[in-house]
């Protein structure tokens, strides 16, 4: 199973943010995410054994509970590698304390590398990836006009893990299921 753990904006914050890039969407040739496909990746496990899911769940479950949730919004944007070159286009993630999003982060990796997962090394970068372009391009009034975008706030209390069944989803896209949601702070 592919793997990843992320944080989830609620219903009111996807709206807000697929409303704010719906009538953009008409100005450019990108592959836009499906706002069912909107997250912020906390770790990237790639493809773990089914038989390893319960304890990345309970690793995952443990992590998650020794953090407190953040306060976050979907706020300004970029690309990568970088607005020159981009082959994808994120909105960023504002989280307070931006700290403890850190160390959430770190204890999702961790949950996945000591479950046998080959997590993701990359720097965490918290982001929702909007768009990703066909071939690399020059995206700096996409990012200038992100970067004036402001989502409203949201609690981010859980995480989820998601199983990205590639190719199942509409248009042969992913489709996303969640797999287990865990409480951030929950003190297990």
């Amino acid at each position: 199973m592919r793997l990843f753990a992320a944080l989830v904006p609620p219903t009111e914050a996807v709206e807000h943010l697929d409303a704010f890039l719906e009538v953009r969407r008409g100005a450019a040739d990108f592959r836009w995410s499906l706002a069912e496909h909107l997250h912020v990746t906390l770790a990237f496990y790639g493809d773990v054994e089914e038989w390893r899911l319960d304890e990345v769940v309970e690793r995952l479950r443990s992590a998650a509970a020794r953090r407190t949730p953040v306060e976050a919004r979907v706020a300004g944007g970029g690309a990568f590698p970088d607005p020159a070159a981009a082959r994808v286009l994120w909105a960023g993630l504002e989280a307070e304390p931006h700290e403890e999003l850190e160390r959430l982060a770190t204890g999702c990796r961790t949950a996945g590398a000591v479950s046998g997962a080959r997590v993701d090394g990359q720097r965490f970068r918290p982001h929702v990836t909007v768009a990703r372009l066909r071939r690399a391009g020059h995206v700096d009034d996409w990012v200038r006009l992100l970067d004036g975008y402001r989502g409203p706030t949201w609690r981010a209390g859980s995480v989820a893990l998601v199983a990205s069944h590639l190719g199942q989803g509409a248009r042969r896209r992913p489709r996303h299921e969640v797999l287990e949601r865990v409480e951030v702070g929950s003190g297990e």
